[in-house]
């Protein structure tokens, strides 16, 4: 059986982070390198879940601790899928950013059915600006 560690004190390598993430299928700028970095950089909250020295899931944060999070990215490796690691970094998401602060996110559509059964509600109330790059 896996031992999977959770951590929040550590930044994990940008080819780590793009690994990941191409491994997953986000769909994010793993084609440049210094946006990834800076992406991390700049975000609030990193939680990571290492299968030894292997990056296997992270979620990364935004957030003012008091009122408002935005859960930027989840990403769990497929070998990992259903093993409750995405479940878990939420869970610890929460915990970080306590009790005062509400979670939002957007989802890639093939996690929409994922977030409900995670503790999240569907809201129908948001607006949004693309982004032009």
């Amino acid at each position: 059986m896996m031992e999977i560690s959770y951590k929040t004190d550590i930044l994990p390598a940008t080819a780590q982070i793009i690994e990941l993430y191409e491994a997953s299928s986000l769909p994010r700028p793993t084609h440049d390198t210094e946006r990834i970095a800076a992406m991390y950089k700049n975000s609030d909250l990193i939680v990571t879940a290492w299968d030894g020295e292997n990056l296997v899931g992270v979620s990364r944060t935004i957030t003012d601790w008091v009122w408002s999070s935005y859960l930027a990215d989840l990403a769990v490796n497929p070998n990992y899928k259903k093993s409750g690691i995405g479940k878990k970094l939420i869970e610890i998401t929460r915990e970080k950013v306590g009790e005062q602060s509400m979670v939002l996110l957007l989802s890639v559509p093939t996690a929409m059915e994922y977030y409900p059964k995670v503790g999240f509600k569907k809201e129908d109330r948001g607006f949004l600006i693309e982004r032009s790059k």
